[in-house]
């Protein structure tokens, strides 16, 4: 099956949404190529940039299933198609 590269920005409004958050991520870490967490005490938030390297529907799944998560935000991004 093919697969797509995508980079999943994830910010995370209550840290104690961080253990499910871990939990999804722990499920799809065969597709994760990497991961950078950057907590902003200032704001109060935790950004996340994820990596992945998966097929068309497991990237929207895991992105759905964050984006569920409460005090969670996701916005996914893809490189462009080739031509």
């Amino acid at each position: 099956m093919e697969t797509r590269v995508a980079l999943i920005g994830i910010i995370v409004g209550n840290r104690q949404e961080s253990a499910k958050l871990n939990e999804i991520l722990h499920e799809y870490g065969q597709y994760v190529v990497g991961r950078m967490g950057v907590p902003y005490k200032d704001k109060d938030i935790n950004v996340i940039s994820l990596i992945v390297d998966a097929p068309q529907d497991v990237i929207s799944a895991l992105s759905g299933k964050l984006g569920m998560l409460p005090d969670v935000s996701t916005k996914t991004i893809y490189p462009p198609m080739p031509q």
